[in-house]
């Protein structure tokens, strides 16, 4: 599957946070009003968020009411951050990829 271009460019953001951290997975949504925002796996004794997740939070903690698009690196489609996606915004394009940033 061939992503378009603004979609490549959160896969790409989501392997580069994923590789910064040495984290399993890495995560990068963009907004309704095209900002990105940009997660790797949270694994704490106190927090544990999976990178979508934690990419959802961090749109929805800047004010994000909608999600066109989401990217998840190094994890699975039953991720619970696919259903934070889903209820911010039910037709959101939701990509899942192997860690070399190819579509599963």
């Amino acid at each position: 599957m061939q992503l378009d271009a603004e979609d490549s460019k959160l896969v790409t953001l989501a392997r580069s946070a994923r590789a910064r951290t040495g984290a399993a997975e890495g995560a990068a949504v963009r907004d309704d009003t095209g900002r990105t925002y940009v997660a790797a796996t949270v694994a704490l004794p106190s927090l544990a968020l999976s990178a979508l997740q934690a990419a959802v939070a961090a749109a929805v903690s800047s004010g994000a009411t909608g999600l066109e698009a989401a990217v998840l690196v190094g994890g699975s489609a039953d991720d619970a951050g696919v259903a934070a996606v889903r209820e911010l915004s039910a037709d959101a394009t939701v990509n899942v990829t192997d860690r070399s940033g190819a579509v599963q």
